[in-house]
């Protein structure tokens, strides 16, 4: 079809009424970005919106409104929270979430039974709905998965030939879509992240919680509740990564690339030596909204294959920002962070030597406490052990009895076996995510003190492993003194565990503890300073 390009004058919209009354999809322009619009009570309309993006029916869609009184009929109800939250921001980019009426047609809802709503602050846009007399349907002008639109040419790039018109309303405000939260359930849960940022919202509401999708891949199977949540979103054809890290980590980082075809996305104050797109200052999140689509567009122009993110912030509007740009990466990130991994057989000396290192300054990441963290009642790894132990390994308050567990675990190799495959998966991500917010931190080092660091796979995210060995009479009587333990007792713990050369293989760096304390923690600290020297 020849699609038309509007201005905002009497003929544009004319024309954008007559094309949407009849049931055509019209580009318009908001605050947060362009929109591919057409009647939301008309499902033939909405199959048009689907079929012009080429998206997944699947995938709920956001009715945009003229008025803040013209959601009344497209929900069941509206709940006080829910009419403060619009007082306070619409119009506005925030999109809320109640149970929808029957008026809305399933191809809106993605098939739930809830939908979502905004009332956008763009003067264009409300007034093409109020000259319409149109509810209207409107996801990203956009290819499904391509960066969404923030100006009219960037819709005509995608969308000339498959839509009756584009509206031409000059770049948008704000850059990134519109926060949406589910005010169908308690407490109110935020799906995206936008320009209403979760601090702004709780100032009107109280605490709300903030789902897991919107840092992390949407789990296999779960149903999208909102857009941007299910598929691949907002991505170039460019490979992208997001490096995590001190502004000085992601210089040296990306001015290390040197293939063709690779790109920095990075700030305007990076010192960058290698072809790159910027996108905003690095203490500005607006300016990061604004321009990070039309930035992620302009890596395509220039024929870049594999781009090196700078990582936002990720509070306030940084996290909209966060959020867009992890979709775009396909969740890939890479931390800067140099990680050390520190493991030992019980009785060597594994705990001074960490905590020799805390006091000179250096963050250790116990995974001990993270062990302990992961099975917290009604956390996912501790309901995957009551399936596959019972419920007799837990205490009368629902926490994890660790004693009755490890009877059960330990009484068959395969017992032991399936302890380890629910555990240390859960234990190594949550070190992950240590390791991602230390660097978000600015911290450059870490320490991962593992026990089990080989045995869970924990080597795979290190830079170097130390590992803290003694000989085995001067282990046997410190283990024996130190938990009080017989002989008999201390030596059946130390024969549970792995012998010393499976830490000393190669590439490990061996402290040897067969002195006192003093002498482990100069050894220690000698070993870290060579080490920062010369890594």
């Amino acid at each position: 079809m020849n699609t038309l390009l509007l201005q905002p004058n009497e003929e544009g919209f004319s024309q954008a009424k007559t094309n949407l009354t009849l049931g055509r999809v019209v580009a318009i322009p908001t605050e947060t970005v362009y929109g591919l619009a057409a009647n939301a009570l008309n499902p033939d309309a909405v199959a048009a919106i689907f079929a012009a993006k080429g998206r997944p029916m699947d995938n709920p869609l956001i009715v945009h409104i003229g008025d803040i009184q013209d959601w009344d009929y497209l929900v069941t109800h509206i709940p006080e929270n829910a009419k403060k939250l619009a007082e306070a921001y619409w119009p506005g980019p925030l999109t809320i979430i109640l149970p929808a009426s029957d008026k809305v047609p399933k191809e809106v809802t993605g098939g739930l039974d809830t939908v979502a709503v905004r009332f956008p602050a763009n003067l264009i846009a409300q007034a093409i709905i109020l000259r319409s007399k149109l509810p209207l349907a409107a996801p990203s002008a956009n290819l499904s998965g391509s960066p969404s639109p923030t100006n009219a040419a960037r819709v005509m790039e995608d969308m000339n030939g498959r839509i009756a018109a584009v509206m031409d309303g000059g770049p948008c405000d704000f850059g990134v879509e519109s926060t949406v939260i589910d005010m169908s359930r308690t407490p109110p849960r935020l799906l995206r992240p936008g320009g209403i940022t979760p601090e702004m919202i709780e100032e009107v509401i109280g605490p709300i919680e903030i789902d897991p999708a919107v840092t992390h891949a949407l789990q296999e199977g779960a149903v999208a509740a909102s857009p941007g949540m299910k598929y691949k979103h907002y991505a170039p054809k460019a490979e992208i990564h997001i490096v995590k890290g001190t502004p000085a980590a992601y210089a040296e980082f990306v001015n290390k690339q040197k293939e063709e075809g690779v790109f920095a996305l990075c700030f305007e104050e990076d010192s960058v030596e290698i072809p790159s797109i910027t996108y905003g200052k690095r203490e500005d999140p607006l300016s990061q909204a604004q321009q990070l689509f039309d930035a992620l567009r302009q890596l395509d122009e220039q024929g870049a294959k594999t781009v090196y993110a700078a990582c936002p912030n990720s509070t306030g509007v940084g996290l909209a920002v966060y959020n867009r740009l992890l979709r775009a990466a396909g969740f890939r990130v890479i931390n800067t962070i140099k990680v050390v991994g520190l493991t030992g057989p019980t009785g060597a000396g594994k705990t001074t030597v960490a905590n020799t290192w805390r006091l000179m300054g250096i963050l250790v990441i116990d995974t001990d406490a993270l062990a302990r963290q992961v099975v917290e009642p009604g956390s996912s790894c501790l309901n995957a052990l009551v399936t596959a132990f019972s419920s007799e390994i837990l205490n009368e308050d629902g926490s994890l009895n660790r004693a009755a567990l490890a009877n059960k675990a330990f009484a068959t190799p395969e017992g032991a076996a399936t302890l380890n495959a629910i555990t240390h998966p859960a234990i190594l991500a949550l070190t992950q995510q240590k390791l991602e917010e230390a660097a978000d931190q600015g911290h450059t080092v870490a320490v991962v003190d593992a026990p089990l660091l080989f045995e869970a796979g924990f080597d795979a995210i290190c830079h170097h492993v130390v590992a803290v060995t003694a000989d085995r009479e001067t282990r046997l009587a410190r283990i024996m003194a130190r938990d009080n333990l017989t002989e008999e007792v201390a030596k059946r713990r130390m024969n549970a565990q792995q012998p010393d050369d499976f830490y000393c293989r190669a590439g490990v760096s061996v402290i040897h503890n067969d002195g006192d304390q003093p002498t482990l923690i100069r050894n220690a600290q000698q070993w870290w300073t060579r080490w920062w020297c010369n890594k």
